[in-house]
């Protein structure tokens, strides 16, 4: 099986820089970046940028959820995280929150 090392994609024109270490790797994400939300409250539907989100990743899908203020009434509001949209978060720049237990 041949490895290949994965890097983030660069504009036309530029070089990656070569891959240094076993630490990851940061992927640039465009701040255009928006994502769909609605609020249960006022039933209001919106786009949001990553620096409105919050997600939090517990041990537990009861503990693992995503956090917004909705820009309509000002509810907060918090939604539970399945994969796929801890998935869609992380990759689009939402800044995460990894809960941990107690010993």
């Amino acid at each position: 099986m041949n490895r290949t090392p994965l890097f983030p994609a660069a504009a036309p024109g530029i070089r990656p820089a070569p891959l240094t270490g076993t630490g990851p790797v940061t992927v640039p994400v465009p701040a255009a970046v928006r994502f769909r939300a609605a609020c249960p409250d006022c039933r209001g539907r919106f786009e949001l940028a990553a620096a409105a989100l919050r997600l939090a990743i517990g041990a537990t899908s009861r503990t693992t959820f995503y956090t917004f203020t909705c820009p309509e009434c000002g509810a907060s509001v918090r939604k539970p995280a399945g994969e796929r949209i801890i998935e869609l978060l992380t990759g689009g720049g939402v800044r995460t929150l990894r809960l941990h237990t107690a010993l």
